[in-house]
């Protein structure tokens, strides 16, 4: 059985979903959020909506309950609790991808509060004995709770969730960064705010959708494993999926020692390879490491058989390529 201890904040409404505030590095398209019914919270990604980019969601009556929730036979001593939720007041329902708990209104001795129901249809209706109970929805990242009083006949409750979806994707240029090699970290705030954060969502993939309260947040976006990272400032609007792509400046790039041109790359090579100032952007082993690197200029330094052999290179964005490290005439003697 789930518990939640208790907490001054945790019963507080989270809001909602998604608008960009163009920073230089990445754009947004904006459309209206439809979630399919019934609809796991953990089964994302999300399905945009049809209409264009930056339109609503067509508005039902605000305290409108779906036609499903019609009223059960309630067993003697018993109440029915009809719930539902919607983006905002005077907003459109949420069909789907909700869960909702309900919790004793009091914790028991060793102070926890305990997980009596749970359901994750978009509008269920709980049958419980008569008494005082806290609701908790959520709706991705976003949630509010309420406490219930139920007495001798049916209760309805409609929930306010004001929340939408961002969904994200890297290019270099026009070119679409593939799946796997690009990830996404979201903090909440601008990342002009000096405020220590932890992110809220780590590691999130191309094409995954994250639903958010409503407010502004930051994206770190990293492009491989070297030094290409972009932060972006986007908004949160209520019942909105936002489409952002983020730019990187960068390209891929593999090293090779040889010992003339196009020759034949020398393998169990250690390689480190540096800002021109000095500092190290990435170390590696082996006779083709690759590695994406931000666009600008670097410093690379090749070892192999107790010898050293450098080279200066640059990196254009978009422009893939290998960089061949010469030993002939090249050489100094390593520590």
């Amino acid at each position: 059985m789930a518990k939640l201890r208790p907490s001054r904040n945790w019963c507080a409404a989270a809001a909602v979903v998604i608008a960009f505030l163009a920073p230089p590095c990445a754009h947004a398209q904006m459309r209206s959020l439809i979630l399919p019914q019934p609809m796991d919270s953990e089964s994302l990604p999300l399905a945009g909506g049809n209409g264009s980019p930056g339109t609503s969601l067509v508005p039902t009556p605000p305290a409108a309950l779906p036609a499903e929730q019609i009223a059960p036979v309630v067993p003697a001593g018993r109440v029915a609790l009809a719930v539902a939720a919607r983006y905002g007041r005077d907003a459109p329902a949420i069909s789907g991808g909700l869960v909702w708990r309900v919790f004793a209104a009091k914790p028991s001795a060793d102070g926890i509060f305990h997980l009596i129901k749970e359901e994750k249809a978009a509008a269920p209706i709980f049958t419980l004995p008569p008494g005082n109970y806290v609701v908790h929805a959520s709706f991705g990242l976003a949630s509010t709770a309420r406490l219930v009083r139920l007495r001798s006949r049916m209760e309805r409750e409609v929930f306010n969730i004001p929340a939408g979806g961002m969904r994200l994707e890297g290019r270099v240029g026009n070119t679409r960064i593939p799946a796997g090699q690009i990830s996404f970290d979201i903090y909440p705030g601008s990342q002009f705010d000096a405020t220590q954060r932890r992110p809220i969502a780590q590691n999130v993939m191309t094409g995954e959708v994250v639903l958010l309260p409503e407010g502004t947040y930051y994206i770190v976006s990293n492009y491989g494993d070297g030094n290409s990272a972009v932060r972006s400032d986007v908004h949160v609007q209520a019942a909105k999926l936002t489409d952002i792509v983020v730019t990187h400046r960068a390209a891929v790039i593999t090293l090779k020692l040889v010992n003339d041109p196009g020759g034949e790359a020398l393998a169990t090579t250690q390689w480190t390879v540096l800002t021109p100032g000095g500092d190290v952007i990435k170390e590696s082993i082996g006779a083709f490491p690759r590695m994406v690197l931000a666009e600008g200029d670097y410093h690379v330094i090749a070892r192999n058989a107790g010898k050293t052999y450098p080279r200066d290179f640059k990196v254009v964005s978009g422009v893939d390529r290998e960089v061949e490290v010469l030993t002939r005439g090249a050489a100094r003697r390593g520590p």
